[in-house]
C-alpha cells in the first residue's frame, strides 16, 4: 500500500519536513484543555479611614524653656499666642501620632498660627 506524504511546516527551526499524512493529521489535532478565565472579583467597598484627630500642640518659651502649654488644641494655642509679644519668643510643636513624638513646626507653620491671632472665632459646631 502506498503512503501519502505531505510537507509538514509546523516544525520548529528553519525548515519543513516530509511526513506521512497520518502523522500530520494526528499532530494537527492536539488535545486542548478548555481555557479557564476567572471572573473579576467583586469590588469591595473602600474602608473608611479613621476620622482624623485634632492636632495637639506644645508651646515652649525660648528664653526660659518653660512649657507654656502641652496637648493644647489649635484654638487654645492661638489664644496663648495672643498673649505673647513676638512669634520668635516661643517654639511650637505638634504631636505626631505615627511616631508618637513632638515635631517642631517650621517657622512658616508657626507664623501661620501666629497670624490667626485676633481673628473672630467661628461659633462652635453642635455635635
Amino acid at each position: 500500500m502506498r503512503k501519502v506524504w505531505v510537507l509538514d511546516t509546523e516544525t520548529k527551526g528553519t525548515g519543513a519536513e516530509m511526513v506521512p499524512l497520518e502523522k500530520a493529521r494526528s499532530r494537527s489535532r492536539p488535545a486542548i484543555d478548555p481555557v479557564y478565565v476567572p471572573r473579576k472579583p467583586a469590588s469591595r467597598p473602600a474602608e473608611e479611614p479613621e476620622p482624623r484627630r485634632p492636632s495637639r500642640f506644645k508651646v515652649v518659651d525660648v528664653m526660659t524653656r518653660e512649657v507654656l502649654a502641652e496637648g493644647a488644641d489649635a484654638r487654645a494655642t492661638v489664644g496663648l499666642l495672643e498673649e505673647l509679644r513676638s512669634v520668635v519668643d516661643v517654639r511650637v510643636y505638634v504631636w505626631v501620632e505615627e511616631t508618637e513624638s513632638w515635631r517642631l513646626l517650621t517657622f512658616q507653620e508657626q507664623k501661620t498660627l501666629w497670624d490667626l491671632r485676633g481673628r473672630p472665632r467661628p461659633p462652635a459646631r453642635a455635635r
